[in-house]
């Protein structure tokens, strides 16, 4: 009976297996992706079987042998795989969604690509939607709170270079990133349209940075541009038009409460009564509303033999301040080709721009003279030279300059020619043992001309004027060229241990070519040429050379325990024969728990903890500080006489050598729910030393110039940053936020047995950017208020050292007497500001609904502080200028104010204090964008067709009293307002198309 029992259960599996031979058939289909393009080489597999195949370049498959009950699954890199129930059906329209996490699987580090579940470094990854999302001129800007420990300024300037600070400050000199595109080292990213770049990494730590050893000491930027992908030629369009403008104003007094004013300078204007009834408004008059453009066509396909990507745009941006302006001719090639175990390939870009700066003059900007020029005058006259109004100092008692003639009479144009690319070659010597070979170029040519006519502001006198025509021309221009050799090898044994090795030879050479001459012509206004009038020309080289050795090692084992370890040694022409070289090891670890069996099926589907540490290097000095320079107009006493002739201006230090930064990173990333909550946490401490400052030498030394550079100082940053997020990518209604946070405090150790160190350029004669042992870099000095005198028994209270002086009275400011000597001198300065934020941080706002897309970015920096220099034009009342109307409340006997001190009072009321120093903290809507995007069957003729708006800097929240909270560094100096120009507000329409 049990036989028969088995007998019958196997006739019936024959049956069923006879059964479902005779059903099979064969299926065919296409993959595409959203926009309906093909994906040539996505895999169609028949789950459970070898069954299979891959689309064609037409994104075409066909399997034979296929049963209704089967399965396929078709994948493709990039895109969330789909399985399907084959069924009744025989043909197959397939499109494939793209993944956010597949795309963020691959990270560009140094000298190539890593998966990101390898990464043990501190990386940070911008894509191109985030840099598209914003309307810029250099994608710098873009990269302004989208990564934790960036801290980004910009100018309002129309195409200039922000300052880009990773990790705060590692050095007393340049602490500019090493920039990187496609390979190639470049200078800064303003050669490149910010519409070509696919993705930036920001590589932060020593086993990320100091693969570039000699360079990597401030953080990398690393550039990916956008390459052409496999299928059928697509054309995009991309274009938005719109403007922008600045809203902000300082209150200044208008005409009658201006010449109320004078009275207490003593000044009554020597005008006629009608000269006196305008009442202007310069700020109004520099400021406008300027129309920005953009426009940027593309080109790209491919097959499996190769693959290319031709692109071109256009920009054009007015500025909100007037004859101010950029524009940018930018054209784009890149290609590579498959050649069996032959590879191929270049890119190129060539980017043309012109822009007219924000100008000065007499050592104020624009904004200084606005607040300051009298409120009566009118902006024109035709009845002056050069047709503008100005002020006349006998008649007026004040000597600011008309803006918009500062502005407007000037011809000042820059033009600029960039160029940056690459060739290169591949070629698989053995399976898994590859030689690449590249030679990068970048170039640039800068061409300046300047014309300021003859002109005279006043016919009544002479205060402002130039009886003669000024003509300049200045020339800079320089190439760097990389060679790069490597070998790379990569392999796995026993199906677990991944080994990839690389070795890489680099010789970088630079030099860089500067002439300018200038001349005057007092015949006519109508040549602009250089004539022979009081003609001055000077020209200056430079080189710098560099050769570097690198070596690398990446491990793991089945994805869990990962080992990264690179040695570089570099040589560089900046340093004296003796201390050339200089050795930059790095090693990493990372164990990713997710891999482990305890958590399978957990909700971790990423838990990585890593660290690392190693050193990295600073060449970014001045060029040939080694040795001794010469000064060609030194005074000999000859024989009894003076005679000319040429001597050296300080000592040599042939012993220089790098400055060196040791880098220890501890980070942990997090995954939930299929990535659906993302978290990464990070902690670093860097120490640099052998930091250059400038040493004292004796008097003795007979040197002209008594400071010589020496390798003297050290510096320690340390801070953490956090990105946390969170993504909803299913139904109608998609979102995801992704916030960041970073902190950073720096501390300087050594400064070469100097106790302390005054750095920038001062303000008022007076120095206020310090470095100290034991304090925070580039702090603010100065004395500490107290309000404000209201009687003589307060102001004896505070000078009971010196009780006779009578230039302090009652109605100025009162200080604290730090060291109780009874006086007040420069000996009770104290730190009264830190430059640099406690917080910098960035929200990411993405929403969805079927074709509407939403965008919010927000921005912003916490615990900043900033020396607000516009306060010494609004209420310094020295002198007499116009002034803010906080001067209305300004203490006199019979209104004893408590803000504002009296007018012409004690010169300390403008020495440096805290009276300058505002809360810098800001939160800013940086970009607002609301996108549609058209249906299929609108849009037979299109690949895609978008609709948007946007709007930038629509609203800032500061407490601070000057017009943006986004101040620039400047050499040797941050956080210090000098008239700085805001970031305008700008509303944009734009539009994306792909054929």
């Amino acid at each position: 009976m049990t036989n028969l029992k088995f007998a019958f259960i196997a006739f019936l599996a024959l049956l069923a297996t006879t059964d479902g031979y005779a059903q099979t058939k064969t299926i065919t289909g296409t993959v595409k992706d959203p926009s309906g393009l093909p994906l040539p080489g996505a895999s169609v597999a028949v789950v459970g079987t070898n069954k299979g195949a891959s689309t064609d370049f037409d994104g075409m498959f066909s399997i034979d042998g296929v049963a209704a009950q089967d399965k396929i699954i078709i994948s493709y890199v990039g895109f969330v795989n789909e399985e399907l129930t084959v069924g009744s059906q025989t043909t197959f329209d397939i499109t494939l969604q793209e993944s956010a996490q597949a795309l963020e699987d691959v990270v560009v580090v140094a000298y190539g690509a890593q998966s990101r579940a390898k990464v043990t470094g501190a990386i940070s990854t911008v894509d191109s939607e985030a840099i598209d999302a914003l309307p810029v001129t250099n994608a710098e800007q873009a990269l302004q709170g989208r990564a934790p420990g960036v801290t980004i300024t910009n100018s309002g300037g129309p195409g200039t270079t922000p300052n880009v600070r990773i990790r705060g400050l590692g050095t007393f000199g340049n602490n500019d990133p090493l920039y990187v595109i496609d390979g190639v080292i470049v200078g800064n990213l303003s050669g490149i349209s910010p519409s070509d770049i696919e993705s930036v990494s920001i590589l932060k730590d020593a086993s990320t940075t100091a693969l570039y050893g000699s360079q990597g000491s401030n953080g990398v930027v690393l550039v990916t541009t956008k390459k052409g992908k496999q299928g059928k030629g697509t054309l995009s369009f991309n274009a938005y038009t719109g403007f922008q403008t600045i809203y902000k104003r300082y209150d200044l007094l208008n005409t009658e409460q201006y010449l109320n004013y004078a009275q207490d300078f003593g000044v009554v204007p020597d005008r006629p009564a009608g000269f006196l009834n305008n009442n202007t408004d310069f700020q109004d008059a520099i400021f406008r509303s300027g129309l920005m453009q953009n426009y940027n066509v593309a080109y790209s396909g491919g097959n499996e033999n190769g693959v290319y990507r031709f692109s071109a745009g256009y920009q054009d941006q007015e500025a909100a301040v007037i004859n101010s302006e950029f524009e940018r001719y930018s054209f784009r090639a890149t290609s590579s080709y498959n050649l069996g175990k032959f590879k191929i390939g270049e890119t190129m870009s060539v980017a043309f721009s012109k822009s007219k700066p924000i100008l000065e003059s007499g050592g104020r900007s624009l904004i200084e003279h606005a607040i300051k020029v009298a409120p009566y005058l009118s902006i024109y006259n035709e009845n002056n030279l050069g047709g503008f109004q100005g002020p006349n100092s006998s008649a007026d008692g004040q000597d600011a300059e008309n803006p918009v003639r500062v502005q407007r009479l000037s011809d000042f144009q820059t033009n600029n020619v960039a160029v940056i690319g690459n060739i290169f070659a591949e070629y698989e010597l053995l399976d898994g043992l590859t030689f690449r070979s590249q030679v990068g170029l970048d170039y640039f040519n800068s061409y300046t001309t300047e014309f300021t006519p003859a002109y005279n502001d006043d016919n009544l006198g002479s205060t402002h004027f130039q009886n003669f025509a000024f003509a300049a021309r200045r020339t800079n221009r320089g190439q760097a060229i990389t060679f790069d050799n490597s070998l790379t090898y990569e392999k796995t044994f026993n199906e677990v241990h991944n080994f990839e090795v690389l070795a890489l030879i680099e010789d970088y050479n630079s030099s860089a070519q500067n002439f300018a001459s200038e001349a005057r012509n007092t015949i006519s206004n109508d040549i602009k040429e250089l004539g022979n009038e009081q003609q001055s020309t000077g020209s200056s080289s430079s080189e710098n050379n560099r050769l570097s050795y690198l070596a690398r090692l990446n491990y793991d084992y089945d994805g869990k325990y990962i080992l990264s370890a690179s040695f570089r040694r570099d040589a560089s022409s900046r340093f004296g024969a003796n201390n050339r070289w200089g050795n930059f090891p790095s090693v990493s670890a990372g164990w990713n728990v997710a891999q482990e069996r305890f958590l399978q099926n957990s909700a971790f589907n990423t838990l990585k903890v890593r660290g690392s540490y190693g050193i990295v290097g600073n060449d970014k000095i001045d060029a040939y500080l080694y040795s001794p320079q010469l000064f060609n107009n030194f005074i000999y006493p000859i024989g009894g006489e003076a005679a000319i002739g040429t001597t050296t201006t300080g000592l040599a230090n042939p012993n220089l050598k790098w400055e060196e930064t040791s880098i220890l990173n501890v980070g942990a990333d997090i995954g939930l729910f299929n990535n659906q909550f993302t978290a990464s946490i990070e902690y670093y401490r860097n120490k640099s030393d052998d930091l250059l400052i400038p040493v004292q030498l004796p008097l003795s030394s007979g040197f002209s110039n008594s400071l010589f550079t020496a390798n003297a100082g050290s510096v320690e940053t340390t801070g953490m940053e956090v990105a946390l997020g969170y993504n909803d990518y299913d139904g109608d209604f998609t979102w995801s936020a992704n916030l960041n946070l970073g902190t950073s405090q720096n501390e300087a150790l050594n400064l070469g047995g100097a106790r302390e160190l005054f750095t920038g350029d001062g303000f008022e004669g007076e120095q206020i950017i310090r470095l100290a042992e034991g304090e925070s870099l580039f702090h603010f000095y100065g004395l500490v208020t107290d309000g404000i005198y209201q009687n003589q028994q307060e102001v004896d209270a505070v000078f009971s050292a010196n009780p006779d002086q009578d230039i302090v009275q009652p109605g100025d400011i009162r200080y604290v007497d730090t060291n109780n000597d009874g006086t007040i001198t420069s000996a009770d300065r104290q730190i009264i500001g830190n430059p640099f934020p406690d917080v910098t941080y960035g929200l990411n706002l993405d929403a969805r609904y079927k074709n509407f897309d939403l965008n919010i970015f927000i921005n912003g920096v916490a615990g900043s502080e900033l020396y607000n220099t516009n306060i010494y034009d609004l209420e310094g009342m020295t002198r007499l200028f116009n002034a803010g109307t906080a001067v209305l409340d300004r203490w006199s006997p019979t209104n004893p104010s408590t803000t504002t001190p009296r007018p012409l009072g004690a010169p300390q009321n403008v020495v440096a204090s805290d009276r300058f120093v505002e809360d810098g903290s800001y939160t800013r809507l940086k970009n607002i964008s609301l996108g549609y995007t058209f249906n299929d069957d609108f849009t037979e003729f299109f690949n895609k067709l978008r609709i948007y708006v946007s709007g930038q800097n629509l609203i800032t929240i500061t407490d601070y009293s000057g017009l943006d909270p986004e101040v620039v560094s400047r050499a040797g100096e941050y956080g210090l307002d000098r008239g700085d120009y805001p970031q305008p507000v700008s509303l944009l329409f734009g539009l994306e198309v792909s054929f």
